[in-house]
């Protein structure tokens, strides 16, 4: 394909076209307060799969399922035969999300599909647009499922069997979802790529403070998650001396708190967020039997990472008192560093198209760290004001939307060409 059909393709992406995209997909579980609810496999959740289905299926392109539930978008190339270049996100939000956090991914892709149709462009090998199943790891834990089981780092039936609060299992979640959404094809987990790019806004505020459109991805911050059950002994709040009590809580308070401590870094590479604490049998007059917390811990240095998040369960343990404590880690996954020549590939779009870019490293965890063992990968970022991400305030501008789509364009053609 020469340069100028390449910029052809570039020319027909449409700013105004994915923006109205990005603004109908959020109606999908749309918050009174300008954000979105779309957790995986819920009802809002199909509702946007339909819309995307309806989208691509005006154009011509075919969809296929797999068995954990992600889907696939394929506008095929002239070699039928040869492995695609595939490109998006997820659909699935937080409970309290924004508008662009995976979706803009997937639309981008979508947008790059549409812009080759409308340029007529064929392309050597077949690309292909993927909605990854449960991203966020909100409903159903752990994140990155859907791309994690494709890779097969996670097993099928593990997942399958695991439940929300609610107690309904995926495997049940997707039959119901099944039954609303029909593709033209299954697959296995697996099949060849011949690349992964995805795109994804920053989720924090270094491109805007810095005044660069495009973010070159070259690294993924590994973490290490963590579950913290702690048992004592329900007592009555007005009766039970301090020294007779086995208070749940108090010790997972004592425990968070060194935690935090222990883990501060004066150069704030670190991140360590305790997001969740449930408590039993959480009544005002009575003395908690059980706390549940969990950690999310992260870093570049999977050295940090490893030697850090080895004190965890030794600090728990110190600090639970008289209570009982059970430490489990949930996900292990180690620093990704991408395909240097998907970075330049990047690197290399954005200064054709004049766009201010830098190169940075991810501190969220996306599906493209699945991916790197399998294929090239890499991943584009765009600003979004004020690097507020998991928030319904979450916002980004058309003409960053589009620029990192138009970087997306130019690097997936330049990949299905070769």
């Amino acid at each position: 394909m020469t340069d100028s059909e390449v910029a052809k393709v570039v020319g027909a992406v449409r700013e105004d076209r994915l923006w109205q995209r990005h603004m109908d997909m959020a109606a999908f579980g749309a918050t009174p307060r300008g954000g979105v609810n779309r957790e995986a496999l819920t009802p809002e959740f199909a509702q946007a799969r339909q819309c995307l289905l309806g989208w691509t299926s005006e154009r011509g392109f075919t969809s296929a399922t797999d068995p954990i539930g992600n889907l696939f978008i394929r506008r095929p190339g002239a070699d039928g035969a040869a492995a695609p270049v595939v490109t998006g996100s997820h659909l699935d939000t937080q409970p309290a999300g924004g508008k662009f956090d995976g979706a803009f991914g997937v639309l981008a892709a979508l947008e790059v599909l549409e812009a080759l149709s409308d340029a007529g462009i064929e392309t050597k090998r077949p690309i292909e647009l993927v909605d990854w199943m449960n991203e966020e790891g909100g409903r159903f834990q752990p994140t990155t499922m859907g791309s994690s089981v494709f890779a097969e780092t996670l097993p099928l039936a593990t997942v399958l069997a695991t439940a929300d609060r609610e107690g309904v299992t995926i495997e049940a979640a997707l039959a119901e979802m099944r039954g609303q959404i029909k593709t033209d094809e299954t697959r296995e987990f697996g099949f060849p790529m011949a690349a992964y790019v995805e795109a994804h806004i920053e989720q924090g505020p270094v491109l805007e403070a810095t005044g660069n459109t495009i973010g070159i991805v070259t690294d993924i911050q590994g973490l290490r998650w963590f579950q913290v059950e702690v048992m004592g002994e329900e007592a009555h709040a007005g009766t039970t001396p301090r020294a007779n009590r086995k208070d749940a809580l108090a010790a997972a308070v004592e425990m968070i708190e060194t935690l935090h401590r222990f883990m501060y870094d004066e150069s704030d590479i670190l991140r360590f967020t305790v997001g969740r604490l449930d408590v039993s049998p959480n009544t005002p007059n009575t003395v908690p039997a059980r706390a549940l917390f969990t950690i999310d811990f992260r870093h570049p240095d999977a050295g940090v990472l490893r030697e850090a998040g080895d004190h965890i369960e030794e600090i728990c343990d110190a600090h639970s008192g008289d209570c009982d404590v059970e430490v489990t880690e949930t996900i292990t996954s180690a620093p990704t560093i991408f395909d240097p020549a998907i970075i330049s590939l990047i690197g290399d779009a954005a200064r054709h198209q004049k766009l201010p870019a830098m190169e940075m490293i991810s501190g969220a965890t996306h599906d493209a760290k699945s991916l790197a063992p399998l294929c090239p990968s890499g991943m584009i970022f765009v600003p979004c004001a004020g690097g507020i991400s998991h928030n319904e305030a979450e916002s980004a501008t058309p003409a960053d939307l589009a620029a990192g789509a138009k970087v997306l364009a130019e690097a997936v053609v330049s990949l299905a060409n070769r």
